[in-house]
């Protein structure tokens, strides 16, 4: 009867959680798609419709995110549509509604662990409740759950969640002598979970540090242990199934920063491997401050204004941040027996960090890289507050009155991800030097028809910034709406072009935009020359000096002379860009754009160049790519669509021999 009552609350307490979330939400469902969600979910209509198996297996193979692609988090995004483009109201839903399911089995895991610290029931449920409460409601997660290319962060939590509570069940069974099933649950949790958490995205392989934390902090000073068999099936568990694979991330990281930091890059970030090491104590830190100093705005998705550490010393803060760093986890470690869901929760953020955080050169700072890691973060004090021996009133007015706080604060910030225009002007306010939030504002004050307002932005940026091309091509954009561009912006590009660094597919997507402007004159001072010179200076830029963007920019060379009328040229350059890298979908779509530009003979020319050359395709990268690469062939995917278009191009072709051997005579003038 007790635990019926006890329970009855919990679960009303739990479903009211649940309402108070999803209205703190609600606000930011009706926001649009952002940045990386265009990188991504396009794929979800790159071959049609996904309705056939075909085109089912070819986009659950085509990520190329991790060697893994992420297929897991893909094949999510069947829930919410199949083909591109679509309505993001969906996609916000369905990470709304993860999020409360992660919620659920982060108070699982919550009861669990204070069940295991021996915490009175009423109390570790109370307790449980108000630290899954406040990561559910906290401010920071917003731009992880309203930003839907970030699933691919929140199913890792999932996963961990769901994998940690399967071992922790498994393992009791080891300790109640039920050997197979015991270790069949444990394996499952431990490998099982952590192989899903991996398919949704690879720091889901910490789920084994996790579990380790958890043996060591919490169930090892416990009395109940597996004996005998089990105690072995449950040592050797650990020992393949956590210990190995957590040794193998750490030996990895080591070897990769150690190899980064001989060879001294990346050659496209601004920053070397040493100073990003340097760097991310001061981010950790940051991140802390905004988990138990939340604010109902941040930097948003915008960080690339943030300054890499050049040394111990600059700035100021770097050594004072690596120290405090240190302190934290050899004070959660040397308070492990004392105060074990303390130093669970510290050490548990920071092994969440590991893979996003240390040597691998990702850029500096995301908030949604706190989603895992602040899973535990505010267990610690829930456990406090529930203990009524002191400060008996304080503590309720608190256990009501945080939660109430930061759902105040995150329905203010999802109100700002519904709003798209707000959302920029906000974020750019927050981030005056960061290049992308200023582009983002200046392209919505374009959209709203402010271009002066665009070029005032941009310029007053661009001149402590002259290497960022989006500076200088939006600035391009806002004097065309306001009568033309001059010698001088067309300097600066090009200045841009020659310095930048990496910027993906974004100079691509420039020249998609822009290349119909200058074909129609419809913007005084941008002409297709103008163009082709911004091309050459970037195929002198060093940082782009790599096969992959020399053979981007090479077959923008070779849609400006096609602009140009000038088709062997175009052929020229677009055998070159297939030279670099030969791959069929490169051949494909150069004979495409030379027929749909009227020149079908050029691209008969193109496939056959590419039938001399394919003996050189580029080889697939490691993991994902090779399976996507079997998928097209076992469906003889290349050589069906090179065939069909090989047979239009003919077609086409022949149609053109035949009106220039038989012209058809105009129409007689009448008068």
């Amino acid at each position: 009867m007790r635990a019926r009552l006890t329970t009855l609350p919990t679960l009303l307490i739990a479903l009211l959680l649940a309402a108070v979330v999803w209205w703190a939400y609600a606000p930011g469902l009706h926001g649009a798609f952002l940045f990386d969600d265009f990188g991504n979910l396009p794929a979800l209509g790159t071959s049609g419709p996904i309705d056939n198996w075909s085109t089912f297996w070819r986009y659950i193979t085509s990520g190329i995110a991790d060697p893994t692609g992420r297929p897991l988090t893909l094949l999510t995004f069947l829930l919410d549509a199949r083909n591109w483009p679509a309505d993001p109201y969906p996609f916000k839903r369905t990470n709304l509604i993860l999020h409360l399911l992660n919620g659920a089995l982060l108070y699982a895991l919550l009861s669990r662990l204070g069940q295991l610290l021996e915490v009175a029931p009423w109390r570790r449920r109370l307790a449980a409740l108000f630290g899954a409460a406040l990561w559910l409601l906290h401010p920071l997660l917003v731009s992880t759950t309203l930003y839907i290319v970030q699933r691919e962060a929140m199913l890792p939590a999932t996963c961990v969640l769901a994998g940690l509570l399967i071992w922790l069940h498994g393992r009791n069974q080891l300790a109640a002598g039920n050997l197979h099933r015991g270790l069949l649950w444990s394996v499952l949790g431990l490998g099982g979970f952590t192989l899903l958490g991996v398919l949704a995205k690879a720091n889901g392989a910490l789920l084994p540090f996790y579990a380790l934390l958890i043996e060591f902090i919490v169930l090892v000073p416990r009395p109940s242990q597996p004996a005998g068999s089990a105690r072995r099936a449950h040592r050797a568990c650990l020992l393949i199934f956590a210990a190995i694979p957590a040794l193998a991330i750490v030996a990895y990281l080591a070897w990769v920063g150690v190899t980064g930091i001989i060879g001294g890059g990346p050659a496209s970030r601004p920053w070397t491997y040493a100073q990003r090491l340097l760097t991310e104590p001061r981010v950790l830190l940051d991140y802390l401050q905004l988990l138990w100093l939340p604010r109902p705005y941040s930097s948003g998705l915008f960080n690339d204004q943030y300054a890499a550490s050049t040394s111990l010393l600059h700035p100021a803060s770097t050594l004072p941040a690596i120290l405090g760093v240190l302190a934290l986890l050899g004070g959660a470690w040397w308070l492990r027996r004392r105060r074990p869901a303390l130093a669970l929760a510290v050490l548990f953020y920071f092994a969440g960090q590991l893979l996003e955080s240390t040597s691998i050169p990702l850029e500096l700072y995301f908030e949604h890289r706190n989603y895992v890691p602040a899973l535990l973060m505010f267990w610690p004090l829930g456990l406090w507050l529930t203990d009524s021996r002191s400060l008996k009133v304080p503590k309720r007015v608190l256990l009501i009155a945080l939660p109430l706080g930061l759902a105040w604060m995150t329905h203010a910030r999802a109100e700002v991800w519904g709003n798209v225009q707000q959302q920029a002007l906000i974020w750019a306010g927050i981030n005056p030097q960061s290049a992308r939030a200023q582009t983002n504002a200046a392209q919505i004050e374009m959209q709203n028809g402010h271009p002066r307002e665009a070029i005032r932005r941009l310029e007053s940026l661009l001149a402590a910034q002259p290497d960022q091309v989006q500076l200088t091509f939006n600035l391009i954009g806002a004097r065309c709406m306001t009568g033309g561009i001059s010698p001088d912006d067309l300097a600066a590009a090009r200045t841009a072009m020659r310095t930048t660094k990496n910027v993906g597919a974004l100079i691509a997507h420039w020249f998609d935009r822009t290349l119909p402007v200058a074909s129609s004159d419809s913007c005084p001072g941008l002409t297709l020359p103008a163009l082709g010179d911004l091309v050459d200076a970037g195929l002198q830029n060093p940082s782009l000096g790599e096969a992959g963007p020399q053979q981007d920019l090479t077959y923008l060379r070779g849609r400006i002379a096609l602009a140009r009328h000038q088709p062997d040229a175009a052929l020229n350059d677009f055998m070159q860009a297939l030279d670099l890298q030969v791959r069929p979908g490169m051949a494909l779509q150069g004979a495409a754009t030379l027929g749909a530009a009227g020149f079908p003979t050029q691209g008969l020319k193109l496939l056959d160049h590419y039938q001399q050359v394919q003996a050189g395709t580029m080889s697939p990268g490691f993991g994902m790519p090779t399976i996507h690469e079997w998928i097209l062939t076992r469906q003889n995917y290349w050589p069906h669509e090179l065939a069909r278009l090989r047979h239009q191009l003919s077609l086409d072709a022949s149609a053109a021999s035949t009106n220039t051997a038989h012209p058809v005579p105009e129409p007689s003038s009448t008068h």
